[in-house]
């Protein structure tokens, strides 16, 4: 283990910055079911960064001192992609925007935050015009970096069999994201989803979000939460991802890996990262993100940053995985991809899937940002998060079979009675699904704050 004090990395901050040749000034594309760096394959090489825990309202990209500290240790793991939870739309990212990119080092970003998500026991009272301000003002902050590779329309909102439902507003929003950013922002950014690994309703999810004729409300691309390869002793076969290879083998848009990295048995060795970056999986998915950089209570971390926040100690798991990402190069050429996919046919209605394929409308009081953009960002105070009174059940859409508690719909509504709702009763961060923390090496094990 060895430290690392704050101006120690500064100084290697600033050579970097003027030595790279590999800063990320390229926009990164989607072609077929892969990512693109203009004419060159571009294969996800991460890790998820939230200092504090995934449920901290704290913004590390606006926090310039920690960006100094942890990047260039950073770019000692070889990584090209940094997934972030949680920001504050409110403050000023230019600074560590500038460093990632000088590090060579896109963003993928959760676009919700504690206080602003969707609920997944009220979707349709959490889709309102007051969160999809948010998301939009996030958007307008970070469309404007080259370097923000994608955004997350969601995480794990729909992570058991009896809320599945919710699906169905996730699947409103990635639509009501991509037609923002067509409208608002000078360049694509994909969109798309960071799905739990449920077993039971894997398939239906991804085929969900790739279904239909409306191509706005399909996702850019798909992600997964995976902690099923655990230590040495597992294998591609062992730990599934052979079967995974097989069942999205024709799925038509990029699928990465957005967590993965079992803490048990520890050390992590990441023997995983030869078979994610080997034809065994290239022609189906495009790298991925381990969880997570900062040591936090869940003990996944890859560094301790002291409790002043000086001094960053690397972990042995920082080792381990800095010689399996260094040492595992991208196939040559294309990696196998394949153009030319056709869109899923959606799922039917099963006692696992509930979501309905006829979506709500935009929100009426929401319509004027899409033609006059999100206005001014208001950071996370507040929060867009109504809880109707006790008793109440969730507004229904079109195609609902079922209910935040599971009985028939009751009630009708829209989304704007959603919007209407607002001067409600609120509960801001109480059901938050805008992130999970894996608190055990299976797959699924995992709660939500």
């Amino acid at each position: 283990m060895r430290t690392i004090s704050l101006s120690a990395a500064a100084a290697v901050l600033a050579f970097s910055t003027l030595t790279s040749a590999a800063a990320a000034t390229t926009a990164i594309t989607v072609k077929g079911n892969a990512f693109f760096r203009g004419n060159e394959r571009f294969y996800i090489r991460g890790v998820d960064y939230q200092p504090g825990g995934s449920s901290n309202l704290g913004d590390p990209l606006a926090n310039t001192t920690s960006c100094s500290r942890d990047i260039p240790i950073m770019q000692e793991l070889g990584i090209n992609t940094l997934r972030v939870y949680t920001v504050d739309n409110s403050e000023n990212h230019d600074e560590c925007m500038k460093m990632l990119e000088d590090a060579g080092i896109y963003l993928i970003l959760d676009v919700n935050t504690p206080n602003f998500s969707i609920n997944r026991e009220f979707p349709m009272y959490s889709y309102n015009a007051k969160y999809l301000q948010h998301i939009f003002a996030t958007i307008d902050v970070f469309g404007q970096y080259t370097n923000t590779l994608g955004f997350f329309s969601a995480n794990e909102v729909t992570n058991m069999v009896n809320n599945t439902r919710a699906a169905t507003v996730v699947k409103a929003v990635t639509r009501d994201m991509k037609q923002y950013i067509a409208a608002q922002v000078n360049r694509p950014i994909p969109v798309g989803y960071s799905a739990a690994d449920v077993a039971e309703n894997r398939m239906q999810m991804a085929e969900y979000l790739d279904c239909g004729d409306d191509s706005d409300a399909r996702g850019d691309f798909y992600a997964i939460n995976d902690y099923s390869w655990c230590g040495s002793k597992s294998s591609f076969q062992i730990s599934g991802w052979d079967q995974k290879v097989k069942n999205y083998t024709d799925y038509a848009v990029p699928i990465f890996l957005s967590e993965f990295g079992c803490n048990v048995p520890s050390p992590r060795v990441f023997a995983e990262i030869e078979s994610l970056y080997s034809t065994d999986m290239t022609g189906v998915f495009s790298g991925g993100l381990v969880y997570e950089f900062t040591q936090e209570d869940n003990k996944f971390g890859l560094v301790q940053v002291s409790d002043d926040g000086k001094t960053v100690e690397k972990l042995t798991d920082f080792d381990n995985l800095a010689k399996m990402y260094n040492s595992t190069a991208n196939p040559t050429g294309d990696g196998g991809y394949q153009t030319g996919l056709s869109a899923k046919s959606c799922p039917a209605a099963t006692d696992v899937w509930q979501a309905s394929n006829t979506l709500p409308n935009l929100p009426a009081d929401a319509s004027t940002y899409m033609k006059s953009g999100a206005g001014k960002a208001l950071g996370n105070s507040g929060g867009s998060q109504y809880i109707p009174p006790s008793g109440t059940e969730d507004l229904s859409f079109d195609g609902d079979t079922s209910t935040a508690s599971g009985s028939a719909a009751a009630s009708s509504g829209t989304a704007e009675a959603g919007a209407a709702f607002g001067n409600s009763e609120m509960v801001a961060g109480t059901w938050w699904i805008g992130v999970i923390v894996p608190m055990a090496a299976v797959a699924g094990a995992m709660f939500v704050f």
